[in-house]
C-alpha cells in the first residue's frame, strides 16, 4: 500500500498535521457494520449471550492472521462445529471430545490439537473464574494504566494446563499480542462496529492490536520510529494515540484498518476528510 505522507520528525508533528477532528471524521465515515467484511468481528454479531460472544471472538482472534479470506473460512469452520452456543458446546466437551472434533483442522501453523488445546483452556477458566470476562477481571487492577498485567494473567490462565501455542501468545515473551488486543477491543469497547459486553474494563486501559499494517501506518505517521512490531512499539503507539483520545485510544483502530484491507476505503481519507 502507498500511503500519501511521509514520516513526521515526532509524535506531537503527526498530532498537529494528523488532527483529532480529521481522525474522529474518519472515525464517523467508517463507524458501520457495513465496512466490517472481510473481517472475523463480524462473526460476533450473531451471540447476544455474553457467554457465547466471549467463547466466540476468543475463537476468530485466535485466527486472525494470514489472508483473510482463509480466516473467516477457518472461523467460520470451528463456530459451525461448535453450534449456536459455543458455551453450551464447551460446557459439554471433554479434552478428548475436543481433539475429536478438530482432529481434521488445519490453518497455517495450527492444527487440531492447537485449537482443542486453546477451547480446552477456556473451559477450564470458565469452571475456575465463571466466565473469561471474571478471569480478565481478577488479573486487573485498578491503577494498572494499560490491560497488559491482566493481559498476562488471563493468557496464563489460559495455557496453565494446555499449550495452544502461538493461538495464545504470552506478554511477557514480547509479542504484540496483537490478536489478543483485538479480542479485547471487540469484547471492551462498544458503538456500531464493537459490540462489548466486558463493561467493567475501561477502554482508556486498552493497547492498539499492532500488526504489519498498523504498524506500517503508524511508522510512516511519526507515532513510532521503532522498526518491530512489538509490545514495546504498539504500547508506544497507544501512548501517542492518548494524546488524542485518552479515554478510547484504540477508538482510530477500525476505521484506520479499513484503510488497507478494504478495496473502497481510500488512504487520502485520512487527509481529504
Amino acid at each position: 500500500m502507498c500511503l500519501p505522507w511521509n514520516t513526521a520528525r515526532n509524535a506531537w508533528e503527526v498530532l498537529n498535521i494528523i488532527s483529532k477532528e480529521k481522525l474522529e471524521r474518519l472515525y464517523k465515515k467508517y463507524e458501520s457494520r457495513k465496512y466490517v467484511h472481510p473481517d472475523p468481528l463480524e462473526f460476533l454479531y450473531a451471540y447476544d449471550d455474553l457467554n457465547d460472544r466471549e467463547i466466540a471472538g476468543l475463537t476468530a482472534s485466535s485466527l486472525a492472521y494470514g489472508r483473510v479470506a482463509q480466516i473467516l473460512k477457518s472461523v467460520s469452520y470451528v463456530l459451525d462445529i461448535m453450534g449456536p452456543s459455543p458455551h453450551a458446546f464447551l460446557q459439554n466437551a471433554s479434552r478428548a471430545f475436543l481433539r475429536e472434533r478438530f482432529e481434521g483442522f488445519r490453518y497455517r501453523f495450527a492444527g487440531g490439537d492447537n485449537l482443542a488445546a486453546m477451547l480446552s483452556g477456556a473451559k477450564q477458566v470458565i469452571e475456575q473464574h465463571g466466565s473469561l470476562y471474571e478471569c480478565f477481571l481478577r488479573g486487573l487492577k485498578k491503577n494498572d494504566e494499560t490491560i497488559l498485567p491482566a493481559l498476562s494473567f488471563f493468557a496464563s490462565e489460559l495455557t496453565r494446563k494446555e499449550n495452544p501455542g502461538h493461538l495464545v501468545p504470552l506478554p511477557e515473551r514480547g509479542s504484540a499480542c496483537k490478536r489478543m488486543n483485538l479480542f479485547l477491543r471487540w469484547m471492551v469497547r462498544t458503538d456500531a462496529v464493537d459490540p462489548g459486553g466486558w463493561e467493567e474494563i475501561s477502554p482508556s486501559k486498552l493497547i492498539v492490536p499492532l500488526d504489519v499494517h498498523m504498524h506500517k501506518i503508524c511508522f510512516k505517521l511519526g507515532l513510532t520510529a521503532r522498526k518491530q512490531a512489538n509490545m514495546r512499539t504498539a504500547l508506544e503507539i497507544t501512548s501517542a494515540f492518548k494524546k488524542l483520545a485518552p479515554d478510547d485510544p484504540v477508538r482510530y483502530d477500525f476505521a484506520l484498518t479499513r484503510l488497507g484491507i478494504r478495496d473502497d476505503a481510500d488512504p487520502n481519507d485520512l487527509f481529504n476528510l
